[in-house]
């Protein structure tokens, strides 16, 4: 909501009835989406009652001892300037006073601050604005792939081998991978070259999305994913939540019967068992969000025949006994595209 004043007229006061009931729906509070408008609750509570009359006022003369304009621009000026940007009104007036200057007082400097917009942060200590990474929809493999990188412990305490994973989205495939003794970004840049070459996919028609690490944004990397044409997305700073697919595989493969719960012997154990967890990931898993086919029967197109073969077994099941079926049988229809940081519903 915008604006602020007084509001005259049955109309307008309507108006802004709507606007507050549709910020409480949408979860404000009333009386900070009222404060928003410049209103009092009351006020509100009263228009809600049927009060015809708004009795609110306000001064009608310019205070006698109130700034003037030419003070109020110096005064916002002082406090948006490189030393005081990034201080508070409770700083900036001691600060003053041991210079032997007095311009307004603490309270007015707030004021001035808020009716500017500028009350929490001021020039460049305003903080960046990380807005949500575009909506990824795969519809066929090697189309959208995610990737990340996990810690493996190692036998020195405080340090670990670098598990690098890239995973088809359509698929949930494990199609590259290597474990390292160390974080790079010309290592996760040879990973993806190789595993594109391995594959013989068109690398143009691929996105790669990964978190905002080091290895994911470094030089090396982009300059790769620019050389072969793929398209790179980027997580928010700290926020998981927009990688989820890697995070969800590293938490089956930690949880998998047979991780060992001690550090690895060494490096060339740590491959060993990744090796063996892939193999059974891609080939045996039967992945709950593929409707219980593995990675491998999703990627290769298997799952379509596979489904439908169970699909039949249940037909047959019910014609045999339909007494024990009181609704359709079981879906077993192919799962739909997967889509990766779904735009938010637009009101």
């Amino acid at each position: 909501m915008g604006g602020r004043g007084r509001l005259h007229g049955v109309e307008q006061r309507r108006r802004v009835l709507e606007l507050i009931a549709e910020a409480v729906a949408a979860g404000a509070r009333q009386d900070a989406a009222c404060r928003e408008l410049g209103l009092d609750t009351r006020t509100v509570q009263r228009w809600r009652a049927g009060a015809v009359e708004d009795r609110r006022s306000g001064p009608l003369t310019r205070p006698s001892n109130g700034i003037t304009e030419q003070q109020r621009r110096h005064v916002l000026a002082l406090l948006t300037s490189p030393r005081f940007r990034e201080l508070s009104p409770k700083q900036v007036v001691p600060t003053l006073a041991d210079e032997g200057m007095y311009t307004v007082s603490e309270a007015t400097m707030y004021r001035l601050l808020r009716s500017e917009r500028l009350l929490a942060h001021r020039e460049s200590s305003r903080p960046r604005t990380h807005h949500r990474p575009p909506e990824l929809v795969a519809a066929a493999p090697n189309t959208v792939w995610c990737w990340d990188i996990t810690y493996l412990r190692a036998p020195v305490r405080g340090m670990f081998y670098y598990l690098y994973l890239l995973e088809d989205l359509y698929s949930r495939r494990i199609v590259g991978w290597q474990v390292l003794d160390a974080e790079s970004a010309e290592a996760a840049a040879l990973l993806v070259e190789r595993t594109c070459a391995a594959l013989d996919i068109d690398a143009s028609k691929l996105h790669l999305h990964s978190d905002n690490g080091g290895p994911m944004k470094g030089a090396t990397m982009l300059a790769t994913l620019q050389r072969l044409g793929v398209v790179a997305s980027f997580s928010r700073p700290r926020v998981s939540d927009d990688n989820p697919f890697p995070e969800s595989l590293f938490r089956t493969l930690k949880y998998r019967p047979g991780f060992p719960n001690r550090p690895f012997r060494d490096i060339d154990e740590a491959r060993q068992w990744v090796t063996a967890f892939v193999h059974w990931y891609n080939e045996q898993h039967l992945h709950s969000a593929l409707n219980f086919v593995t990675p491998n029967d999703r990627y290769f197109g298997r799952d379509a025949a596979i489904l439908a073969a169970r699909h039949l077994v249940y037909q047959r099941a019910r014609r045999r006994h339909p007494e024990r079926w009181s609704r359709e049988t079981r879906n077993w229809t192919p799962a739909p595209a997967v889509t990766l940081n779904p735009s938010q519903p637009r009101s």
